[in-house]
């Protein structure tokens, strides 16, 4: 039980704050009401709410549609809920205050009107009184405090959120919207890969397997009057056989690394970590049977990762640590660089955001200024 009273004192602090800022919300709700109609402003000072909802009760805050009929039903609500459990807040934290204040200047007050406690009804008009009876009241208030406050923050809070909470349709039009988004996002992506190989097929394998081509044919005709140069030409036909060879299979890893047949998605992922331009330490768990484009998905956003540590991050060491949870294959990568990496900057970052989205996946990304910086990917893989 001691080792829980820091952890339940720091809950009813929270829940506290959070009540009287409630209160302080209502408050200004109430008296500019006119002006919070206004969609312009409605919007954002329930979202702030939000926000601090969610953050109380340690969910995420997960993007909503905005309407201004559940914004006003919020604000209605928010004065209906927030004064009273704000007031409650007040009164409770005020009398802890007050109790402290009375404990120790009770001597500060006028002989003939000493202090009364409020709750227990009884004036200090000496030491004994102080630290016994004023005691007692901050005990009982402390209690009272720690037994009601946070349920009643948690109750608010949730209250705000359901209030706030998109409905069922609106959820699905979200949903219909963001896979509009991620279809058309794949299908850049797709095009741009497409043009890509065509060109790397074109410039590269292509022009050189014609050059073999021409070789040959004048190896054929140089043959009858001059072996030792038909030879040569054989010879670097042959040589550049072998470069148009290299390049192919440049490409055909670029769709789908030969290592991920070769080894699966374990194996392609534990030799990555001796290829790394930092020390890297590879940690993966039970994965079970992935799909291949999820390995390949996987494998790409691991690598391009790594890649974008040895470049910008100027990191001493990092960490691959890949997990799955039901139907979520999770891949976290970690470094303890200069952070500031984002997704703006062309660093190779919306591209895996790209792959991952193509998938339902998603991506997010903590690079504070000065590190360290975590990248998690996240892939259905059910």
């Amino acid at each position: 039980m001691i080792s829980e009273a820091p952890a339940r004192l720091v809950q009813t602090g929270r829940s506290g704050r959070y009540l009287l800022g409630a209160l302080l919300t209502a408050a200004v709700t109430l008296l500019a009401a006119p002006l919070l109609c206004v969609p312009s402003l409605a919007a954002p000072w329930a979202e702030r709410h939000r926000r601090s909802a969610a953050a109380l009760l340690g969910e995420a805050v997960e993007p909503r549609r905005r309407t201004l009929r559940r914004d006003l039903a919020w604000l209605v609500t928010q004065v209906a809920t927030g004064l009273p459990a704000g007031t409650l807040a007040l009164l409770c934290l005020g009398n802890l205050l007050l109790t402290l204040v009375v404990t120790v200047g009770w001597w500060a007050f006028p002989a003939s009107d000493p202090p009364r406690l409020l709750l227990l009804s009884v004036r200090i008009d000496g030491w004994g009184s102080a630290l016994t009876v004023n005691l007692a009241q901050f005990l009982l208030l402390a209690a009272l405090a720690a037994t009601v406050l946070p349920p009643l923050a948690r109750l608010h809070a949730r209250c705000c959120l359901a209030v706030l909470a998109s409905s069922p349709t609106e959820q699905l039009t979200a949903r219909v919207t963001e896979l509009t988004r991620t279809r058309a996002d794949v299908l850049h992506a797709h095009g741009a890969e497409l043009r890509r190989i065509e060109r790397d097929l074109h410039d590269g394998t292509q022009a050189r397997l014609v050059a073999i081509a021409i070789r040959l044919a004048v190896a054929g005709e140089t043959l009858p009057r001059d072996p030792d140069s038909a030879a040569a030409l054989v010879r670097q036909a042959r040589a550049e056989t072998e470069e148009a060879m290299t390049e192919l299979r440049s490409v055909i890893r670029a769709i789908y690394p030969p290592v991920l047949t070769d080894q699966g998605l374990v194996g392609a992922l534990g030799t990555l970590g001796t290829r790394a331009g930092v020390p890297t330490r590879i940690d993966i768990g039970d994965l079970g049977e992935v799909p291949a484009a999820v390995e390949a998905v996987a494998y790409f956003a691991v690598t391009e990762a790594l890649a974008n540590i040895a470049r910008h991050s100027r990191a001493t060491k990092a960490a691959v640590h890949v997990t799955r949870s039901g139907g979520t294959l999770s891949a976290e990568i970690t470094d303890d660089g200069t952070g500031g990496a984002e997704v703006s900057r062309g660093s190779g970052l919306d591209g895996i955001r790209r792959r991952a989205a193509a998938l339902d996946g998603t991506m997010k990304i903590s690079s504070p200024p000065g590190g360290p910086t975590t990248l998690t990917v996240e892939l259905p893989c059910a």
